[in-house]
């Protein structure tokens, strides 16, 4: 299923007219259109399957080793908070121990930009994120850390503009309380 923007434009135009808003003046004449294409983008992940881009991973044991963790830091991410369609945005710290298997580093950020690319909230992303990589690597263990700020909380009710949300999900090896300390003591080394 792909994006209908064609229904996107006409619901901005009746959520316009439902403020009081004319959607034909000259501000708005393109917002409806706007809108439509940069939901397009906002949920172009929707359709895709996150497990499918770490499919051509590479096997590492040739020599016998499982290999220690792999951490990559600082994914930046935005995300649309599916209760007020809202963005939310931050970064993600995403690591798993191979179990023979390796990726392409680029192919972890790709996971995290599909999955955020969908209505969301961000402790599901999280967990999807985790579950993407526990599929489709087989690892030893995975973690990911987001930590995000949410327009929903920051444009509305308490307002709190500077605070963050930070969430964890974590599989295999790495729930394991030292196994997880290292990991965060690696992620909390990039600040």
């Amino acid at each position: 299923m792909t994006v209908d923007q064609g229904r996107i434009e006409a619901a901005v135009a009746e959520l316009l007219a439902a403020i009081g808003e004319d959607a034909t003046r000259p501000g708005l004449q393109r917002t409806p259109k706007r809108v439509a294409e940069a939901y397009a983008e906002y949920f172009a992940g929707l359709d895709v399957d996150p497990v499918a881009i770490l499919r051509d991973g590479v096997d590492a044991a040739g020599d016998g080793e499982r290999g220690d963790l792999v951490l990559l830091r600082g994914l930046e991410f935005r995300s649309m908070c599916e209760h007020h369609l809202l963005p939310f945005r931050g970064v993600a710290h995403v690591g798993y121990l191979p179990d023979g298997k390796v990726v392409g580093l680029g192919r972890l950020g790709t996971v995290v930009e599909t999955l955020a690319a969908r209505p969301q909230l961000q402790e599901r992303l999280g967990e999807q994120i985790a579950d993407a990589l526990d599929e489709g690597l087989a690892p030893r263990g995975v973690i990911v850390v987001l930590d995000a700020q949410h327009d929903c909380l920051a444009a509305r009710d308490a307002r709190q503009t500077r605070s963050t949300t930070v969430t964890v999900a974590s599989r295999g090896a790495l729930t394991e309380p030292a196994a997880r300390a290292e990991a965060m003591t690696l992620i909390g080394a990039a600040s």
